[in-house]
């Protein structure tokens, strides 16, 4: 879940950092791509490794069909894990996604300002685009992470594990929307289809 992520805000920076280059892109240069991917999987590790290393710790989760951390844990140490989760792995990458996405609309903006025509309805296809990565980004970790939260900070037993189910697949999934959206979204592909 956590290379999902921060896989989909790399993406984003990269996407941004692409879009707004002013010169013909190198695609036999593969290493902002290894850097990318290695920053992605390193960031990950580093968030994943505490809880075997004794910085609260993994369990089963929902029904028990599938292993996480221990969100009913409420101890210190597992509370201060999951508040770090939440903010290093949710509210950061979310922050890198709407910061690239905002930028990058705001240099749509700027080259549709110069190019009329063509240019407003690019612009309004790429606004829409990034409006619907972002909501599902949220519709799909939101309720993984309030789920998640209340089982941490609420009265135990108020998230039961067929109520966990649903959050944990659709943030699990995450990473298959993104692709989806730009296909149906993006002009020249849908030309194609």
């Amino acid at each position: 879940g956590i290379i999902s992520l921060i896989s989909l805000a790399v993406l984003s920076y990269e996407r941004y950092c692409t879009m707004t280059r002013t010169t013909e892109a190198d695609t036999t240069n593969y290493r902002k791509t290894w850097t990318g991917i290695i920053l992605s999987w390193t960031y990950s590790l580093v968030w994943t490794v505490p809880p075997l290393l004794g910085w609260s710790s993994y369990g089963p989760e929902g029904p028990g069909i599938t292993c996480s951390v221990n969100w009913h844990s409420k101890d210190a140490n597992n509370a201060s894990y999951i508040v770090c989760l939440f903010i290093f792995c949710l509210v950061i990458p979310f922050v890198i996604i709407v910061y690239s996405y905002g930028k990058l609309l705001c240099a749509v903006r700027q080259v549709s300002g110069i190019n009329k025509g063509s240019g407003r309805s690019r612009e309004q296809r790429i606004l829409v685009m990034v409006v619907v990565m972002v909501v599902c980004f949220l519709l799909c970790w939101l309720p993984y992470a309030a789920v998640a939260l209340i089982a941490t900070f609420g009265k135990p037993g108020l998230i039961t594990p067929a109520a966990s189910i649903i959050p944990a697949i659709l943030a699990k999934s995450s990473t298959v929307y993104n692709p989806i959206i730009y296909i149906f979204l993006n002009k020249q592909v849908s030309e194609v289809l």
